[in-house]
C-alpha cells in the first residue's frame, strides 16, 4: 500500500511505502488450513461418537429420499422410526429362546415375520417355563400381527 509523504523542502509529494499488512482474515491458529478443518472433524466424530451417534448411508429412490429427508425435520420422527425398525425386525439377543432357535444364524436381528415363523415351526424346542415376560409378549404381539391371534404350534 502507498501512502504520499510531503515535504517541507521541496513541496512534492513522493511516495512511501506502508508496512505491509495481510490480507483477510487475521490469523489465530499457527496450523494451515487443511490439518484445521482434519483435526475439527476428528473433534466432530469424537462429539458425536460419546453422543452415541452413527452416520448411515442409505440409497433410495429419489421420492422416498425427499420424503425422508423432510421427514427428519419432524418432531419425534426419529422416535416413530425406533419403534417401527423395532416392530420390523427383532433383536434375537434380547429374547433367549428366540436365540436358540437362531443357534445356526450370525444375524443378529430377524424380520418380525421370519421369527413368528420359527417360534411356529420349533415350538416344541422351546421351553416355556424359561420365556421371560418380554419374550412371552413378543410372542403375543407376533401371534396378533401374523397368526390372526393364534399360534399354530
Amino acid at each position: 500500500m502507498l501512502t504520499w509523504e510531503h515535504s517541507d523542502s521541496d513541496n512534492a509529494a513522493m511516495p512511501r511505502s506502508a508496512p505491509a499488512r495481510p490480507r483477510g482474515r487475521p490469523r489465530t491458529s499457527p496450523l494451515p488450513r487443511n490439518e484445521q478443518l482434519r483435526r475439527a472433524k476428528r473433534a466432530q466424530r469424537a462429539r458425536e461418537r460419546a453422543a452415541g451417534l452413527t452416520l448411515c448411508q442409505v440409497k433410495l429412490s429419489r421420492p422416498a429420499s425427499e420424503r425422508l429427508r423432510h421427514a427428519l425435520l419432524l418432531p419425534g420422527f426419529e422416535a416413530e422410526l425406533v419403534r417401527f425398525l423395532e416392530d420390523a425386525l427383532i433383536d434375537v439377543r434380547e429374547h433367549p429362546q428366540l436365540a436358540l432357535l437362531c443357534w445356526n444364524r450370525s444375524d443378529r436381528f430377524v424380520p418380525a415375520r421370519e421369527a413368528f415363523a420359527l417360534y411356529e415351526r420349533n415350538w416344541r424346542f422351546v421351553d416355556q417355563a424359561r420365556l421371560t415376560a418380554r419374550e412371552r409378549a413378543l410372542i403375543d404381539r407376533l401371534a396378533q400381527r401374523f397368526g390372526n391371534g393364534v399360534l399354530n404350534a
